[in-house]
């Protein structure tokens, strides 16, 4: 059994800082927080820009589940074009290292398909474990 929290937010750019602020309450106190971090920053992020949830009335969701050995984080979007995937970034490109960094703080991360879109989830170690 485990914990499960999610807060739902427009595709606007200015909500990724709100999805962080959100993990960050939730973490608080926690060795995971700032990597937690991160990977919703570089999640939301990707759904913003890359899928349609940044499109006009666009939406994604943002879900913490508390398992017994990680916390998992996933980004749910409303789906696109391209599925996400590590790049090769060359040193003077402006992007495409978020899910460089997401797999660097992470033990596990993929996709997988919903109705409403996809899903890019991150597994971080919990305390202790």
């Amino acid at each position: 059994m485990f914990t499960k929290w999610c807060r739902a937010f427009p595709g606007l750019p200015d909500q990724v800082a709100e999805a962080r602020h959100f993990v960050a309450a939730l973490l608080q106190e926690r060795s995971v927080a700032d990597d937690a971090v991160l990977v919703v920053s570089e999640l939301a992020t990707n759904a913003v820009r890359h899928t349609l949830s940044g499109s006009v009335g666009g939406w994604f969701l943002v879900v913490v589940a508390f398992r017994a050995d990680c916390v998992r984080l996933e980004v749910v979007d409303q789906g696109g074009k391209s599925v996400p995937r590590m790049c090769d970034a060359a040193s003077q490109d402006v992007g495409g290292r978020g899910l460089v960094l997401v797999s660097a703080c992470a033990k596990g991360w993929g996709v997988k398909d919903v109705p409403s879109g996809r899903t890019v989830w991150a597994d971080l170690v919990r305390d202790g474990v």
